[in-house]
């Protein structure tokens, strides 16, 4: 599923314009998914479209404890990158609590940072724009064989 996620990232969420599910979902299983996966890929993508930051909520100044399960399942660099983000006051506290719960959905045992940081990277695109998520792109793509954005 996460293979379609960032499949989808490359060649749609970065544009922000993509089809109705309906038709994504066939264009999907002509490249070679799975149906299950293209399902649970397509129900990650909505829960993607209700990610919102609610600007009645305050941000907290608070540190962020995480429970035994968290610490157990989601890889210690991850969860470094999601503190590094949000001190440097780019991932609110309400995207990062979106990034945690749909990271600890996934069916991994232990959640890589890898994968962390892409649903961080798709809940930034999603909040600020895929334009003002490019910088972030370059940090999660740093371990391929990438070339980087020039700004």
């Amino acid at each position: 599923m996460f293979d379609i996620l960032l499949y989808l990232y490359d060649n749609y969420l970065v544009t922000d314009i993509y089809p109705d599910p309906e038709t994504l979902s066939r264009k999907l299983a002509a490249v070679g998914f799975e149906a299950d996966d293209i399902d649970r890929a397509l129900t990650w993508l909505h829960a993607l479209e209700t990610l919102d930051l609610d600007t009645d909520t305050p941000l907290s100044q608070g540190v962020r404890c995480y429970t035994d399960e968290e610490f157990r399942r989601l890889d210690p660099e991850g969860i470094g990158f999601l503190t590094h983000l949000e001190t440097a006051g780019l991932l609110p506290p309400q995207a990062r609590e979106w990034v945690i719960d749909q990271a600890l959905a996934l069916e991994d045992t232990e959640v890589p940072a890898e994968k962390v940081k892409w649903i961080t990277l798709l809940a930034i695109s999603r909040l600020h724009g895929p334009g003002d998520a490019i910088w972030l792109e370059d940090l999660v793509r740093a371990g391929e064989d990438f070339t980087p954005t020039y700004h």
